[in-house]
């Protein structure tokens, strides 16, 4: 789970916005999710795991947040297909 949050996470959204407080929080999170990722959960109690899933789904609705965008489903991409085929 913490890989799929570090696949979402793109190196070029931190390069993209010209604000430099926006950057470093980005930075921030984006080196959260590594220490995240290097933590030996096997050690932990089932709340501090459970906490941590937690905090890697926080950083990434952060994230996509500053990213901005539109995100669309694969449903949504085959039913809007659907409708440009009946109506064109």
């Amino acid at each position: 789970m913490v890989v799929m949050a570090l696949c979402l996470v793109s190196p070029a959204v931190a390069s993209s916005h010209t604000d430099p407080v926006i950057a470093t929080r980005i930075t921030e999170l984006e080196n959260r999710l590594h220490e995240i990722e290097t933590i030996d959960r096997t050690a932990l109690s089932k709340e501090e795991r459970k906490a941590l899933r937690h905090e890697v789904k926080e950083i990434k609705k952060e994230l996509q947040g500053i990213s901005g965008g539109v995100y669309l489903s694969i449903g949504a991409i085959i039913l809007i297909a659907l409708l440009l085929i009946l109506l064109l």
